[in-house]
C-alpha cells in the first residue's frame, strides 16, 4: 500500500505540475528550493517571486490578442494593473516593465502615481483609471493629475453627484461611468453599490455631459465582483452592459472603450481547472456580435487584474512546531505563526490557497487541522477552507516539519496591516524577494526584517 506523502499527492492530483516539483523529498517553487531558503532565512517567511508578475500580464496580453485576432475584433486591448491588490513599490516597478496601464482606488494611490512619475517609472501619457466612491481629497488629487498634463486620467463617475465636483478642478476632462450590476443571486442584496443604474445612465449622460466642453465620455465600465467565470449570471451581466454600451455610443460619439473590471480567477488548488482561452474568446465573440447587431464600432477593451497579477508570485513559509491531539478524532499541528496576522483572508473571507508540505514528502502523511499562535479561536486551517480535508506528512524522526501556502501575492499584507499592530502582536514575518538573473539562476533580497517590538509598541504609544 502506497501510504507516502508524494503518493498520496501525485494519486489526488495532476503532479508535479509547472511551478511545483519534488526533488529528494523536497518541494522545489518556479525552480526555487524552498528548504535553501529557509535555511538561509528561517520561517515565518514571506516570499514574492517577481518574475511570474510579468508572466503573468504577457499572458493576458497574449490571450485577449489571440481571441482579437480569431474574432477579426477591430478595436485595441490595455491592460491595468489595480494598484489595491499590491501596492509595494517591487511589485509596481515589475508591472511597469510590461507597459501596462493602472487602476486606482483612493487618495493615496494618486501620490504612488505622483512618485512614479517623478521617478521616471511612468510617462504623462499613462492610463489612470481612477475608481471608487470618492471623497474629497481624492478627487482633489484627481484633478491635480489631470491639471499636470496627464492626459489619459479617467475618473469613473461613481454616483450622479460626482460630476459636479470635476467642474470647480479641472480644465478639460475625459471620463468613465461605472454601471451599477446585479449581484449573484446567493449575494446578501441585488444590486452593487457602487456605480450609477443600467437605465440612468443614458438619460444622465444626456442631461449633464453632453454638450459640455469640459468632459468627454471615453469609458464605460463593468465591474462583476465574482471576477471573470463562465456562469449564465455572468454573460447575461455582460451582455447587459454591452448592449447599454451601445446604446450610449448611439448618442455619444466620443465613447470608444469598454472596461471590464473584475478579474481572472488563480489557482487556489492543485485541482484548479478553468480554460482562459475559451473565456476569453467567449468574451470577445460576444462584444463583437452584440456590437455588429447593433451596427456600433468595437470599443477598446480595458480590463483591471489585480489578483491574477500578483496572487500567483506569494508565497509564506511556516514551521510546524508542535502537535497537540485534542480528542479522537483531532490532530492539531501548531505553525510558528497567526493565520489571522499573515493570512487574514483565511479567517475573514474563507480564502483557499494551495497548501503542500515543503519536506518530508517522503514520510506517511496522516490528516490535521493547522492551528496558529494566537488565542483566539478562529486562528485556525482546516478542511472546510481548503475545500478537501488537510494531509501532512507525519513527523517521526523529529526534524522539523515545513509547510507553505502558495499563490498568497494580493491584498494579505494590506488587510493583514503591513507594519502594524499585529493580532496578539504576533510579529509580521520577514518578507524575501526572488528573482532571477540574466543566466537564469535565482536570488534572493530581503525586504523586511521581522517585525520587531520596539516597532510595535511604539505604535501603540509606549
Amino acid at each position: 500500500m502506497k501510504t507516502k506523502y508524494i503518493n498520496l499527492i501525485e494519486q489526488t492530483f495532476d503532479f508535479p505540475q509547472d511551478e511545483f516539483k519534488v526533488v529528494d523529498g523536497e518541494l522545489s517553487w518556479n525552480n526555487v528550493p524552498l528548504m535553501d531558503l529557509i535555511e538561509q532565512y528561517g520561517t515565518p517567511l514571506r516570499l514574492s517571486y517577481l518574475p511570474k508578475i510579468g508572466a503573468q500580464i504577457q499572458r493576458a496580453k497574449k490571450l485577449f490578442n489571440v481571441a482579437m485576432a480569431k474574432t477579426d475584433y477591430n478595436a485595441d486591448y490595455n491592460y491595468c494593473y489595480c494598484t489595491k491588490s499590491s501596492h509595494f513599490s517591487f511589485v509596481m516597478e515589475e508591472v511597469l516593465k510590461n507597459e501596462v496601464h493602472l487602476e486606482t482606488s483612493s487618495a493615496f494611490d494618486i501620490h504612488i502615481i505622483e512618485e512614479l512619475y517623478k521617478t521616471g517609472k511612468i510617462k504623462k501619457d499613462k492610463y489612470i483609471i481612477c475608481n471608487g466612491f470618492k471623497r474629497p481629497q481624492y478627487i482633489d488629487n484627481i484633478a491635480n493629475l489631470i491639471n499636470l498634463g496627464f492626459e489619459n486620467v479617467i475618473p469613473i463617475l461613481d454616483n450622479k453627484f460626482e460630476l459636479d465636483k470635476y467642474k470647480k478642478l479641472t480644465k478639460k476632462c475625459k471620463l468613465g461611468i461605472r454601471i451599477a450590476t446585479e449581484e449573484e443571486p446567493t449575494f446578501d442584496f441585488y444590486t452593487s453599490r457602487l456605480g450609477i443604474r443600467y437605465n440612468d445612465i443614458i438619460q444622465y449622460y444626456e442631461d449633464y455631459i453632453k454638450g459640455n466642453p469640459k468632459f468627454e465620455l471615453k469609458m464605460l465600465h463593468f465591474f462583476i465582483n465574482t471576477g471573470i467565470k463562465d456562469s449564465a449570471y455572468y454573460w447575461n451581466e455582460l451582455q447587459k452592459c454591452v448592449n447599454v454600451y451601445c446604446e450610449l455610443k448611439k448618442v455619444c460619439p466620443e465613447l470608444d472603450s469598454l472596461n471590464i473590471g473584475g478579474g481572472f480567477p488563480i489557482k487556489n488548488s492543485l485541482a484548479f481547472d478553468y480554460d482562459y482561452e475559451y473565456i476569453t474568446e467567449e468574451m470577445i465573440s460576444q462584444i463583437k456580435t452584440i456590437c455588429d447587431r447593433n451596427v456600433v464600432a468595437e470599443p477598446n477593451i480595458f480590463s483591471e487584474f489585480g489578483s491574477f497579477t500578483v496572487g500567483e508570485s506569494g508565497a509564506i513559509l511556516y514551521s510546524i512546531i508542535d502537535q497537540k491531539r485534542q480528542n479522537d478524532r483531532e490532530m492539531w499541528n501548531m505553525i510558528d505563526s497567526s493565520f489571522m496576522t499573515t493570512l487574514p483572508d483565511t479567517w475573514a473571507m474563507k480564502q483557499r490557497f494551495v497548501l503542500l508540505a515543503v519536506n518530508k514528502w517522503d514520510e506517511e502523511y496522516e490528516r490535521v487541522f493547522l492551528g496558529g499562535l494566537t488565542c483566539d479561536s478562529h486562528d485556525f486551517y482546516n478542511a472546510e477552507t481548503h475545500a478537501n480535508a488537510i494531509f501532512l506528512p507525519k513527523n517521526t524522526n523529529g526534524d522539523p516539519l515545513y509547510i507553505g501556502f502558495f499563490h498568497t501575492g494580493a491584498y494579505q499584507e494590506s488587510v493583514g496591516g503591513f507594519g502594524g499592530i499585529q493580532h496578539c502582536l504576533i510579529p509580521a514575518p520577514k518578507h524575501v524577494l526572488v528573482d532571477i538573473d540574466e543566466e537564469g539562476e535565482y536570488f534572493t533580497k530581503l525586504f523586511a526584517k521581522e517585525q520587531s517590538y520596539k516597532s510595535m509598541i511604539k505604535i501603540l504609544g509606549y
